[in-house]
């Protein structure tokens, strides 16, 4: 473990996470056996007072269910949001059955009871700490597939998740959930944040807006990319000479509705991800002080459908940890195959 300084705070550094006086950044390490995010989660379930508001598509960690369960026999108000597909209704499935444990033990569970998907991964504690990011609460997104998940601790920031979670536990998703964008923003520690939910907040639209203030650099990690809008921005700020490279999860990538196709004939730097398992990031990085992350895979579906969740952050030091995230992952990555890919 390594230790800097940086703008009077301190972090510990290492290849998987980051921590501040405010914020922490963790990735998982697939092939290596690790707990760290699970840990991690556990310990802040530990720390609450008062409250855990859980926004998450899928479980299945029995001692994430154990902490929570330990934190109901303290009195502390648990809820738990989720989708019905593969989160209810999953719970029969083997290795599940972590919903059925929460109940018995008195802790409220709703699902979204619709077709798109509530895919939010988010936790608000106490109203002061909000965990979000790629990775679902299963034995997957912890160990096996490439993740990253940002803790925030801002009474603000975890008031505006409060507010969204308090919208769904109500029955309101999707479109039929109210905007309030202009008002999902704050300065942290002199850092500004901005927070969207899909898909009352016309998200694709921001992000698109977003990519064209880059000046210099775009860098993304994608499990999905297929908005064509999206990628035309890119593509847009490319021909500007604005530097763009990208990783995809190799599955789907080679398809006519993904963007690689597109960026690979025209020349753009772009990867497939090394990862045997699944590349699960939903991440772009702007101008090497911009991060985008959530859960909000780069689609229609997510954009039009879905229940999701972005946050916009402006700070160098946590743009800093997701580029070494990029890096390390380009070097396990392949360049495309020609032969798979119709440039005509």
């Amino acid at each position: 473990m390594k230790f800097v300084m940086a703008a009077a705070l301190l972090f510990s550094v290492s290849s998987c996470q980051s921590v501040s006086s405010w914020y922490q950044v963790y990735f998982t390490t697939p092939g290596k056996p690790n707990t760290e995010i699970t840990d991690a989660l556990i310990k802040l379930i530990g720390q609450a007072k008062k409250t855990i508001h859980i926004a998450a598509f899928e479980f299945n960690l029995d001692p994430i269910a154990e902490a929570l369960i330990a934190a109901k026999q303290r009195e502390i108000d648990v809820k738990w949001m989720t989708d019905d597909e593969r989160g209810m209704n999953a719970d029969s499935e083997p290795g599940h059955g972590q919903f059925a444990k929460l109940k018995q033990a008195g802790i409220e569970i709703k699902d979204d009871n619709r077709g798109a998907l509530m895919h939010n991964k988010f936790v608000i504690v106490d109203g002061q700490v909000l965990w979000t990011g790629s990775t679902n609460l299963t034995v997957n997104g912890t160990q096996k597939n490439n993740n990253n998940v940002l803790v925030m601790r801002s009474p603000k920031i975890a008031a505006i998740y409060e507010g969204e979670f308090q919208e769904m536990w109500s029955g309101k998703f999707g479109k039929t959930s109210p905007t309030k964008v202009a008002s999902q923003k704050a300065i942290v520690n002199k850092t500004p944040v901005r927070i969207l939910f899909g898909s009352e907040d016309h998200v694709a639209d921001a992000l698109i807006a977003e990519i064209g203030k880059a000046q210099k650099s775009i860098k993304f990690m994608a499990f999905s990319f297929t908005h064509d809008g999206m990628g035309k921005a890119m593509m847009a700020q490319a021909d500007r000479g604005v530097k763009l490279e990208g990783i995809f999860e190799t599955r789907g990538s080679e398809t006519k509705y993904s963007e690689l196709p597109g960026f690979f004939c025209e020349g753009i730097s772009v990867r497939q991800d090394g990862n045997p398992r699944t590349f699960h990031h939903k991440v772009i990085v702007l101008d090497e002080k911009t991060v985008i992350t959530g859960s909000f895979n780069f689609s229609n579906n997510a954009n039009k459908s879905n229940d999701e969740n972005v946050v916009i952050v402006e700070n160098p030091q946590i743009a800093s940890l997701y580029l070494q995230e990029f890096d390390r992952r380009w070097q396990e990555g392949k360049p495309p195959r020609e032969s798979k890919i119709s440039c005509q």
